[in-house]
């Protein structure tokens, strides 16, 4: 496995990381059983992934406790990323979210602590000052933000403190960061976690109409504001995204490429992409997701898959939040 080193920092993370929001099932991820959460835990780490990616906010820190269950014995192997919420963003909240966070984990250390989403209402440098503290005590080794778009990126570089990456949705089905988020990034070495890299199954060929995609799974974008878990007040896309959907398949088909590999090789060929953070609800869907590492595309097949997914690009716009009309991506 391919390492990558975050800036500012001693940190190697793996090419492809482990997310586990999915592994502990509920909300739109519907029942989960446990062993197979572990199994896939595990066999992630057995097939070469070192970087597992949580959050408390996942199960109410039922994430960290799996990822605790399942590899504490590799402890000193793995790199751990996990998340702060921004309702704990004053200094001393984060800092006992923090110890919470640790607690869940059974470690003294967190390798990558990330702010989940931008919160206005606190200065961002009080909430990076305490950051920086933790690193300082040796209880997180580098930290991190997530869905920060330019503004927010700005005042991070302003402050004198430096983060290590940025997490934000992105996809063939969704490049909204390629307008200036990822240039920006770029331009100030701050390297991109993918998350939702198939959008939930739908880059794997899961679904092949609007139609079978359940409400729990259609709340982004890309859907109707009809739908009933929509928070969104946008008219969707759902024509043009399963048109793109199609396309994309066929060209799958046409290379002798699983398209969900196809679609996670386009992301580490991407010039600011750390990499994809990929889950996995058993043991066998995260043996498929590893064939991503055979996969060799050629500029032509990357740009082909650009071509693609281009009028799509275009339709859902700048808008990095996947989820909002009013971006929370600020």
């Amino acid at each position: 496995m391919e390492k990558y080193l975050l800036p500012h920092s001693s940190l190697e993370i793996s090419r492809l990381i482990f997310g586990c929001w999915a592994v502990v099932g509920g909300f739109n991820w519907g029942p989960q059983d446990k062993r197979d959460s572990l199994a896939a835990l595990k066999e992630a780490y057995d097939q070469g992934i070192t970087t597992f990616d949580t959050a408390e906010a996942y199960g109410a820190g039922a994430s960290e406790n799996l990822l605790a269950e399942a590899l504490g014995k590799e402890r000193k192997r793995i790199e751990i990323a996990s998340k702060v919420g921004p309702g704990d963003f004053l200094p001393q909240d984060l800092i006992s979210a923090c110890e919470r966070g640790l607690k869940n984990l059974k470690t003294d250390f967190i390798d990558l602590y990330q702010l989940h989403w931008p919160n206005p209402e606190i200065p961002l440098e009080d909430t990076l000052g305490a950051l920086q503290q933790l690193r300082d005590q040796g209880k997180i080794r580098a930290y991190g933000v997530s869905n920060f778009g330019v503004k927010s990126l700005e005042t991070c570089k302003a402050s004198g403190y430096s983060i290590s990456s940025n997490q934000m949705a992105y996809n063939l089905l969704f490049r909204a960061i390629e307008y200036s988020i990822l240039p920006k990034c770029v331009a100030d070495e701050v390297p991109i976690l993918c998350y939702s890299p198939i959008m939930q199954g739908l880059l794997t060929g899961k679904f092949s109409s609007e139609i079978e995609v359940p409400d729990d799974r259609a709340r982004t974008r890309h859907f109707t504001k009809e739908r009933s878990q929509s928070r969104h007040q946008d008219k969707g896309c759902e024509t043009l995204t399963f048109q793109t959907i199609g396309q994309i398949k066929a060209f799958a088909e046409e290379v002798n490429i699983p398209m969900g590999n196809l679609s996670l090789a386009w992301l580490l060929k991407q010039n600011g992409v750390a990499a994809p953070i990929v889950g996995g609800r058993n043991a066998e869907q995260v043996r498929r997701n590893m064939g991503t590492l055979q996969v060799n595309l050629t500029a032509d097949m990357v740009n082909r898959l650009e071509e693609i997914t281009a009028p799509l690009k275009k339709e859902l716009g700048p808008n990095a939040d996947l989820w909002q009309t009013d971006s929370r991506v600020v």
